[in-house]
């Protein structure tokens, strides 16, 4: 039987667990990113991956954690479906900030974070289109 504090102390945690991905992920980026955000145009382009790779890592977690109690194949579905956007977003945020990697398969010639964005698509649409009998 549950008791009355514990849903309260989840709500609770949620914040603070995004505050802390967020830290996390904004201290491992921000030394990449620092000498690419002086260029007037580029700056907001390189903040809006940032908090899009924030808010994934976010997602990402609490879909792990749901996953690991309730376990499923739409959950599983959800969860790599959540990875795949941080990495995706990753991706993106390395092209904005002109970090030279090889983004491109060269068999053919397409970008790495299309074809995991792609990924990302199909399984939030298994996750979303999956019965459970």
């Amino acid at each position: 039987m549950q008791t009355g504090t514990r849903p309260a102390q989840q709500t609770a945690s949620k914040p603070l667990l995004f505050g802390l991905v967020a830290a996390v992920v904004v201290g491992i980026i921000a030394p990449l990113t620092l000498p690419h955000v002086t260029h007037p145009s580029m700056v907001y382009h390189i903040i809006l991956h940032i908090a899009a790779v924030a808010i994934a890592a976010f997602l990402s977690i609490v879909s792990l954690t749901a996953y690991s109690r309730a376990g499923g194949a739409r959950t599983l579905f959800m969860t790599i479906g959540f990875i795949a956007l941080g990495v995706a977003e990753l991706f993106y945020l390395l092209q904005a900030a002109a970090i030279p990697l090889p983004f491109y398969v060269p068999a053919i010639n397409i970008e790495a974070s299309h074809i995991i964005t792609l990924v990302m698509l199909m399984m939030f649409g298994l996750g979303v289109l999956k019965v459970n009998k």
